[in-house]
C-alpha cells in the first residue's frame, strides 16, 4: 500500500513539473536535516559547513554533498544518533548511495548509465581476458606466440600506427564522455551553490584539496576508522600511491609521445630515459596502491560506504592492478620469446580499463574535484542561512 502511495505522489509530482527524489536521495535529506540541527561534526570536513549553508536539501544540493563526502567515516563514529539510535543517522552510507546513483544519472551516453550497476569484478577481469584473448588469437594466426625474433621491441608484433589505430579512438571516447557527465553534473550543482563563477583562488584551494586527499584525514589528521574503529592513515596512503601511479604512467606515454612524433626518437624505450622511468616508478606505485586498496576494500568497517558499489570498486582496483603488473612484467621480460603474450595480455587489460573508465569507479574522482571547486567558490560568499538568521 506505501508503495503504491509512493508512486502515486511521484506521478503528482512529475506532472505538476516538480523534482521527485529517489529513496537515496530522500534519505541524505533526512539525514542532513538532523544533523543541521546538531552540527557537532561541522568542522571534520567539507560537506557539513556546506550543509550550514542551506535549510532545505533538493536533489542538486544532495548530489553536490554526496559527491564532497570523501567515505572517511569520522562522522558515523563521533555521531550521537547513529544506529542502533532510530534515528539512524549513517552519513557515509547513505552519501555512497547518491554517489553511485550520480555517476548513472549523469553517464553519457544515458542509457550506459547502467552498466555502473554491471561494472563488478567478473565483467572487468572477463573483459580484459577477452580481449587479451583476440590479440593472441590475432597474433597465432600470424605466426607464433613464441616469436624470438622480435629483438625486444614490440613494434615489430604490433607497428606503431596500427597501436594508435586500436587505442585513440577508445581514449577519446572516454575524454568525451567524462567531459559530458561532468558538465551535465556542473550545469546541475552550480546554481545549487550560489551560481558564482570559478576565481583563481577558489580553483587553486580545491585542486590542493583534491590532490592531497585532504578529507581523508578523518577532520583531526588521524585518519579513516578501520575495521576495528583505530584511526588509520592507509587508505589515504593507498589512494596516493594508486593516484600519483597512474598519472606517472599516463606522464610515461604522454612524454612517448612527444619523443615519437617531435623528435623523432622510437620506442623501445631504456634506462634511464624519462619514459621508463616514469613507467617503472608509476607501475610500482600503481602496484602498492592497488594492492593496499584491495585489502582494505575488502576489510572495509561494515557500516561505511555502499556494499552494492562493492564489485564496481573491485573491478576498478583489480583492471589498475593488472595493468601496473603485466606492464612491468612486459618490461622485465621484453628480450625473451615471452614477450609476444606479455604484450598481447597488456594491451587487452589496458584496453579494458579504459572502456570502463567512464562507467566505473574513475568517474569518482571527476566528479569529487568539481564538488570541490563548487564548495571552494561556495565559502568564500557570505552564509545565507547566517545572513537571514541576523
Amino acid at each position: 500500500m506505501h508503495a503504491l502511495e509512493a508512486l502515486a505522489r511521484d506521478a503528482r509530482a512529475l506532472a505538476q513539473g516538480e523534482v521527485v527524489l529517489s529513496a537515496a536521495e530522500t534519505e541524505v535529506a533526512r539525514q542532513m536535516q538532523i544533523c543541521n540541527a546538531c552540527r557537532y561534526c561541522e568542522g571534520f570536513c567539507a560537506v557539513f559547513p556546506a550543509m550550514t549553508r542551506r535549510l532545505e536539501f533538493g536533489k542538486a544540493d544532495i548530489h553536490f554533498l554526496a559527491n564532497l563526502c570523501h567515505n572517511c567515516g569520522a562522522c558515523l563514529h563521533a555521531c550521537q544518533y547513529a544506529p542502533p539510535h532510530e534515528f539512524a543517522v549513517n552519513v557515509p552510507q547513505s552519501m555512497a548511495q547518491v554517489r553511485g546513483q550520480t555517476y548513472a544519472d549523469y553517464a553519457w551516453p544515458s542509457a550506459l548509465g547502467k552498466l555502473y550497476q554491471r561494472n563488478g569484478l567478473t565483467l572487468s577481469v572477463a573483459l580484459a581476458a577477452g580481449l587479451a584473448l583476440f590479440l593472441l588469437l590475432a597474433v597465432a594466426m600470424k605466426g607464433s606466440l613464441w616469436p624470438s625474433n622480435l629483438d625486444g621491441n614490440f613494434y615489430n608484433l604490433f607497428p606503431h600506427n596500427l597501436l594508435v589505430s586500436m587505442f585513440a579512438p577508445v581514449f577519446l571516447f572516454v575524454v568525451f564522455a567524462l567531459g559530458m557527465g561532468v558538465t551535465r553534473f556542473w550545469r546541475d550543482v552550480t546554481p545549487a551553490t550560489s551560481g558564482a563563477p570559478l576565481n583563481l583562488s577558489a580553483t587553486t584551494e580545491a585542486t590542493y584539496d583534491a590532490l592531497r586527499l585532504k578529507y581523508l584525514d578523518g577532520g583531526h589528521g588521524d585518519g579513516c576508522h578501520n575495521e576495528d574503529d583505530a584511526y588509520t592513515l592507509s587508505r589515504r596512503r593507498f589512494h596516493h600511491f594508486t593516484f600519483y601511479g597512474f598519472m606517472l604512467c599516463f606522464a610515461a606515454t604522454s612524454v612517448a609521445t612527444v619523443y615519437h612524433y617531435v623528435f623523432g626518437w622510437v620506442a623501445p624505450y631504456e634506462l634511464p630515459s624519462l619514459p621508463k622511468l616514469l613507467g617503472v616508478v608509476g607501475g610500482v606505485g600503481l602496484m602498492v596502491g592497488t594492492s593496499g586498496l584491495w585489502w582494505l576494500n575488502r576489510h572495509r568497517h561494515p557500516m561505511h560506504g555502499d556494499a552494492a558499489q562493492k564489485p564496481m570498486d573491485l573491478g576498478f582496483i583489480a583492471l589498475l592492478f593488472l595493468t601496473s603488473v603485466t606492464g612491468l612484467a612486459l618490461w622485465l621480460a621484453r628480450g625473451t620469446p615471452a614477450l609476444a603474450v606479455l604484450l598481447c595480455v597488456h594491451l587487452g587489460t589496458v584496453m579494458a580499463l579504459f572502456a570502463t573508465l567512464p562507467y566505473g569507479k574513475f568517474a569518482h574522482g571527476v566528479f569529487r574535484t568539481a564538488s570541490l571547486l563548487r564548495h571552494a567558490v561556495e565559502k568564500r560568499l557570505p552564509n545565507p542561512v547566517g545572513v537571514g538568521a541576523d
